[in-house]
């Protein structure tokens, strides 16, 4: 199985990334995901449940623990790819 997590850390600081921020960038593109997309207002990451779920305990420990008062963080299961298609995404279609 493959997921696709999504997560943003606050509190927010328009001037410069908070510590909290800084870590949860850390974690995610230091572990072995896939399509990892990491931006000021929001991030995304794709791989092996296990390896993403892995992840995300990182994450959630490591941004708490630097400062990060909320983490809002949506996690969707993705289509398998079958031969002859495309990922759709979330598999519901």
């Amino acid at each position: 199985m493959r997921l696709r997590v999504e997560f943003t850390t606050e509190p927010f600081d328009l001037d410069e990334a908070p510590p909290h921020a800084v870590v949860a960038r850390d974690v995610i593109q230091g572990a072995d995901l896939d399509a990892v997309d990491v931006g000021p207002f929001g991030n995304t990451a794709e791989g092996e449940a296990g390896r993403v779920l892995t992840a995300v305990d990182a994450l959630l420990r490591r941004a708490l623990e630097a400062g990060a008062t909320r983490v809002s963080l949506q996690v969707n299961v993705l289509a398998e790819k079958t031969e002859g298609s495309s990922e759709s995404g979330e598999g519901d279609k």
